[in-house]
């Protein structure tokens, strides 16, 4: 972690003597008891830039990560043209782009018939004509560096939420257990933002409802070289039963294996044998170091799944990101929504935290509106092409494009319009700038 992250961290050994309350306060948080507090559960994106712009606008946030600090392995790491044109817009784009990261240019099948380039993102009329990867954990650092400098965010890293406090039927804050003790933490308003596991989905009693999923994936890394293809980045490998994604790293490649729903525990049992052999025939040019993939322990399993909560909300609580509707890896669309969700959130709960009184069930509702169209297109998409992938891989044992998607995809137009579908997601939502002046000039009255 950075210095100036670790100052943000009032969760340390050998500080228990200053807790009051049962909460360590920041300075300036014991002078506003009184004023609105939101506590965001989770950082990872969604979780992170919503607590960032409320923060921004004034807003007093405690954001709570269960982990220590914010790596974790085979996250999502792409940062989408709408990602960067928001750190654009809040003045961070620059230096977030001055730390390493590749930068995917295209999106391609690569089949046992050729190569379909199915997204050219270098035609986007953006600042940024590319997906950004870079590892999410870099990405979460800088933020949580950049908000450590307002006076009204802190975040409590190590702190890991156990139950719900609430009063009559509403949410009133939560209590979190750190390597000290077991603490409270009274808010206006408990915001779910963390991930497809969610502890908060399970207290609040909101349940995730799968939309169906038919693989898994198996991640691994393997060493990056200097002579590796330039641009394969975001690429897919087709072949029988399976196909392979590429995302590339400074130093590796984080590689994706596919298997069918439930699979895991027979590709565990075959050994690492037959994803080598996949790699030497599909992926020729990671041939020279499959070998490097020597036991399964090198392996983690992300179990797809595509689900959703029917309603995102209840009195004093609400759900985003993963958290309210998990998101297939394809696509990386995952962090995209999250944000998008956090943006959606700022512009209805920073007017309604300024009323001085907790946002009510009318602003939940309102951000639950707002996004779930964009969400069920997106899941749906997601579905069905899980779907047709599993039924080709099934069926002949191998994917392969029909000639009318060939030679739609042969049209520049066509990648354009997939590359900005991607690059944006359906009615992408825009941040209200003007809520971000933490001393809002109130208008004059009648003379």
């Amino acid at each position: 972690m950075t210095a100036a992250l670790g100052q943000v961290a009032p969760t340390r050994r050998g500080h228990r003597e200053e807790q009051r309350d049962e909460v360590t306060l920041m300075p300036d948080e014991a002078r506003q008891r009184d004023a609105p507090h939101c506590a965001i559960a989770g950082g990872g994106p969604g979780g992170m830039v919503l607590a960032y712009l409320l923060a921004l606008a004034g807003i007093r946030v405690t954001l709570l990560e269960a982990r220590r600090d914010f790596r974790r392995d085979f996250r999502g790491d792409s940062l989408h043209p709408y990602t960067l044109e928001l750190m654009q817009r809040l003045g961070l784009a620059e230096r977030l782009l001055r730390i390493e990261h590749g930068r995917a240019t295209t999106f391609r099948f690569h089949t046992t018939s050729g190569t379909v380039t199915t997204a050219e993102y270098g035609r986007l009329r953006s600042p940024f004509p590319y997906v950004a990867l870079m590892p999410q954990a870099r990405f979460l650092d800088f933020l949580a560096t950049e908000a450590s400098a307002l006076p009204n965010f802190r975040v409590l890293l190590g702190a890991k939420v156990t139950g719900l406090i609430e009063d009559a039927d509403r949410v009133t804050g939560v209590r979190y257990r750190d390597d000290q003790d077991e603490h409270r933490l009274d808010a206006d308003l408990v915001v779910g933002a963390d991930g497809r596991f969610s502890r908060l989905r399970r207290l609040t009693g909101l349940p995730a409802h799968s939309l169906g999923a038919s693989s898994d994936i198996l991640w691994f890394r393997l060493p990056r070289h200097r002579r590796d293809p330039p641009t394969a980045d975001a690429d897919l490998y087709f072949g029988p039963g399976h196909y392979v994604s590429t995302l590339g790293h400074e130093q590796d490649w984080q590689v994706g294996y596919t298997v069918p729903k439930g699979g895991y525990p027979a590709a565990k049992r075959a050994g690492v044998a037959p994803i080598r052999e996949f790699l030497t025939e599909r992926v020729p040019w990671l041939a020279d170091r499959v070998d490097e993939l020597t036991d399964f322990d090198q392996i983690t399993l992300l179990s797809v799944e595509i689900a959703r909560v029917v309603r995102w909300h209840r009195p004093g609580a609400l759900l985003i990101g993963d958290a309210a509707h998990v998101i297939s890896p394809v696509g990386g669309n995952g962090i995209l929504m999250a944000i998008q969700d956090a943006v959606t959130a700022a512009n209805v709960l920073i007017p309604a935290f300024r009323r001085g009184d907790p946002p009510g069930d009318d602003e939940l509702a309102e951000v639950q509106r707002r996004r779930a169209p964009a969400i069920d297109l997106v899941q749906r998409q997601q579905a069905r092409t899980e779907h047709r992938v599993a039924a080709a891989l099934a069926g002949d044992g191998d994917f392969r494009p029909n000639p009318l998607m060939r030679a739609a995809l042969r049209l520049p137009a066509v990648r354009h319009r997939a590359a900005r579908a991607n690059a944006y997601g359906p009615s992408p939502p825009e941040l209200d700038m003007t809520l971000l002046d933490p001393n809002p000039r109130t208008a004059p009255g009648p003379m």
